[in-house]
């Protein structure tokens, strides 16, 4: 068990069970995009180990870029997502793979998903290490998921509470 401010938290995932998902992940990317060069949209802060991981174990040509966008305040989303830091680069004609560590609600990729439709996109891919299906109100379809979890408050791997917890390597869940 862990403290993370005021609340404890329990092991949950661990950091081989995350590997060999993302492994997974990136080999049935890679089947699905043969042929072409994706750019890789990772969404800050929380995607930047997955974002890193995965593309290690990508092993065709892609590009790699991030926006930053935020709907959290605490444990709680705030359902208002704002768009921090935005493209820097021409995507029309390309294909375009979204990135996530988390996807709850799915406010966060509606919103990047009305961003990228200006863009003249070949086609749009959203890929999720972390799904909460119970959580999930849009109609988006996920193109990769890597693990469908129960809708309970995690950390770790990326994902934090008020900004602590990011670096561990494993996911804990709130304890109950």
């Amino acid at each position: 068990m862990i403290q993370i401010h005021d609340k404890y938290f329990v092991p949950f995932i661990t950091a081989e069970e995350i590997d060999a998902v993302i492994g997974r992940m990136a080999r049935q990317v890679q089947e699905d995009l043969k042929g072409e060069t994706p750019i890789f949209l990772g969404v800050l802060n929380g995607s930047f180990m997955v974002v890193s991981d995965f593309v290690k174990k990508y092993t065709h040509n892609c590009e790699i870029s991030f926006v930053k966008m935020s709907s959290y305040t605490g444990m709680s989303t705030t359902n208002d997502v704002k768009q921090l830091i935005g493209l820097n680069q021409s995507l029309e004609g390309r294909t375009v793979v979204v990135i996530e560590d988390i996807v709850d609600t799915g406010n966060t990729i509606e919103e990047l998903k009305k961003i990228l439709e200006g863009h003249n996109l070949k086609q749009l891919k959203i890929a999720t290490l972390f799904f909460k299906p119970e959580a999930y109100t849009k109609d988006i379809v996920l193109d990769y998921i890597g693990f469908e979890i129960p809708d309970k408050f995690i950390v770790g791997y990326g994902l934090d509470y008020d900004e602590l917890g990011r670096n561990l390597p494993e996911i804990y869940q709130l304890q109950q």
